[in-house]
């Protein structure tokens, strides 16, 4: 089968959720069919990266995307006017559209492989006979979650908007779709209960990763210090650090005030910049290619999430090294745990700051939560096993 698959990122490194799924979705299906990548580039994208692409794609189509506050403004008043969500709105870019005409004159492909929300319109422009969408996230979710927290009326108002018009755009595109997977459970649900249900029931395949090519870092008996890694311009992300360090760092530092929160991520938001300037225990990296040095001394590894949606990879990845974590409930939504074994929840500020200071002041418990963390993704979240249920999507027969 030759399959046109879609991409919202270039699916490589492996430095953000997204592309964790897309990279390993990519791999096992590359391994029984032909696969031609079209995905959208930012300017950080390298050569490198694409090169690595073509090493197991047939070929790989790129189609670079900018953005600035300028064109928000913009897309931002093409939303209100057509009363499409602002999100779809801001990536449906005729380049895109010109660049699969292209593509699909020369090529015959026999299902079109929509990889995230935003990609969907894209698919549903296309005649191909399959079409099949892989949902990251219940979108709208996120956008009703981060209103939910958000104390500005303006602000409260647009989120909400969004999350409306999401709702309703999700559940219309999910429809036209001959197969819908989602990540997590609880996006399924999320996904079901509308007056457009879907062609086909929605099946679950989690997000994975590989494991076996992730060394277990050394247990460092004397860490103290905690983390967080991932895109720090995401919304949700950006309202977590900022209610950990704002609510749960002081009451840490109670008890152990040489601890360091280090905030690592793409593009930190300027509200998580003006942290550090607050306390020099606060550290704000940015962008940090390898996370390893940070990771090893660190007693915990934080998702203080009140928002968001789909599964979070990071602790997936945090596991996999061999981090204590602690999270959210919101955070760990969507993954298959063992609370007080593999991973701490805490949902307030005074839970939270007492599970990771468990952590830092019993570092014999903190090598149990290392070890066992370590084997739950072996065991259950390995994407060359558990990726097996793609080969249900693509081998199902249309629906009328």
């Amino acid at each position: 089968m030759h399959i046109l698959f879609l991409s919202q990122v270039l699916p490589y490194p492996l430095d953000a959720g997204p592309k964790v799924r897309s990279y390993y979705v990519l791999r096992y299906l590359a391994q029984a069919h032909r696969v031609t990548l079209v995905a959208f580039t930012r300017a950080t994208d390298s050569p490198e990266a694409i090169q690595h692409l073509e090493t197991f794609c047939d070929t790989v189509h790129t189609v670079p995307l900018t953005r600035s506050r300028v064109q928000d403004a913009a897309h931002m008043a093409s939303s209100f006017l057509q009363r499409r969500p602002f999100l779809i709105v801001r990536d449906d870019l005729r380049v895109m559209d010109d660049t699969l005409a292209t593509i699909t004159k020369h090529s015959i492909f026999d299902a079109v492989h929509a990889d995230q929300l935003a990609m969907a319109h894209y698919a549903l422009r296309l005649p191909k006979p399959k079409k099949i969408l892989d949902q990251h996230n219940a979108v709208w979710t996120i956008m009703e979650r981060l209103a939910e927290n958000e104390p500005a009326p303006f602000k409260w108002f647009v989120m909400q908007r969004e999350a409306r018009l999401l709702r309703e755009y999700e559940a219309v595109t999910c429809a036209r779709f001959d197969r819908v997977v989602t990540v997590t459970e609880e996006d399924k649900r999320a996904l079901s209960f509308s007056a457009h249900p879907p062609r086909a029931p929605l099946l679950t395949i989690p997000i994975c990763i590989a494991p076996d090519e992730i060394a277990p870092l050394p247990f460092n008996p004397t860490a103290q210090d905690v983390i967080c890694v991932g895109g720090m311009f995401y919304p949700p992300n950006v309202d977590g650090m900022l209610w950990f360090a704002r609510e749960v760092l002081p009451r840490i530092w109670n008890e152990s005030p040489a601890t360091r929160f280090f905030i690592v991520g793409a593009r930190p938001d300027s509200q998580l910049r003006a942290l550090s300037q607050t306390d020099a225990r606060i550290v704000v990296t940015g962008y940090v290619a390898d996370t390893n040095a940070l990771l090893e001394r660190a007693a915990a590894f934080v998702v203080p999430l009140r928002a968001g949606g789909g599964m979070r990879v990071k602790i997936l990845d945090a596991w996999a090294r061999g981090v204590p974590m602690v999270s959210t409930i919101i955070g760990a939504e969507g993954i298959r745990v063992r609370a007080g074994e593999n991973i701490l929840l805490a949902d307030t500020a005074e839970e939270f700051a007492r599970a990771v200071l468990s952590l830092i002041q019993d570092r014999a418990f903190a090598a149990q939560m290392s070890a066992r963390g370590r084997e739950w993704v072996e065991t259950q979240y390995a994407w060359q096993r558990v990726y097996r249920a793609w080969d249900e999507i693509y081998s199902a027969p249309l629906r009328a």
